[in-house]
């Protein structure tokens, strides 16, 4: 038997990913000293709910029906941290010129703007977000959430959606 063959234990798999990329984004912004600009607190939110949904699905364990109600909400997770972080590398391929000019702090949007102008604002993008700062394999660090959210979305799908082989 192996570990994909229950999806419970795919489930806590995803579940452990989410959270190797949480540790990762925490450890970069507290020991390497990187602090994340508005679109990556985004992408952290949406990483951290698909990690919940995976955690559910596996402390749940449901029948199929129950899986694939949990299986769409890792995808409709994933979708929403795609598109963050699509955005994000968006941003950061724009030609100097076109970059937008740095804007306020999450915090400071939080408290003054009221939330669709906040949503607004931080998805306009600003000057902080187009800044490369770290990257791995010649790929900053939005692309590669870009490539996990969308890989743990369709392991998150097929998981959850297939029937379980017998035993």
């Amino acid at each position: 038997m192996t570990v994909f063959a229950n999806p419970r234990n795919s489930n806590f798999l995803g579940f452990g990913a989410c959270a190797g990329l949480m540790a990762y984004a925490l450890f970069s912004q507290y020991v390497l000293g990187l602090q994340p600009c508005p679109l990556c607190i985004f992408q952290r939110v949406a990483v951290i709910s698909m990690g919940v949904v995976f955690l559910a699905a596996a402390i749940h364990s449901p029948g199929l029906a129950g899986r694939r109600v949990y299986g769409a909400l890792v995808a409709l997770a994933a979708a929403g941290g795609a598109i963050i972080a699509g955005r994000h590398v968006w941003l950061q391929n724009l030609p100097p010129d076109q970059v937008p000019t740095c804007g306020p702090g999450l915090d400071f949007m939080l408290e003054a703007f009221p939330f669709t102008e906040m949503l607004t604002t931080v998805f306009a993008g600003s000057g902080e977000c187009a800044e490369i700062v770290w990257s791995f394999l010649g790929l900053s660090m939005p692309t590669w959430v870009l490539i996990c959210v969308v890989l743990l979305g369709g392991f998150g799908v097929w998981n959850n959606w297939r029937a379980p082989r017998s035993e």
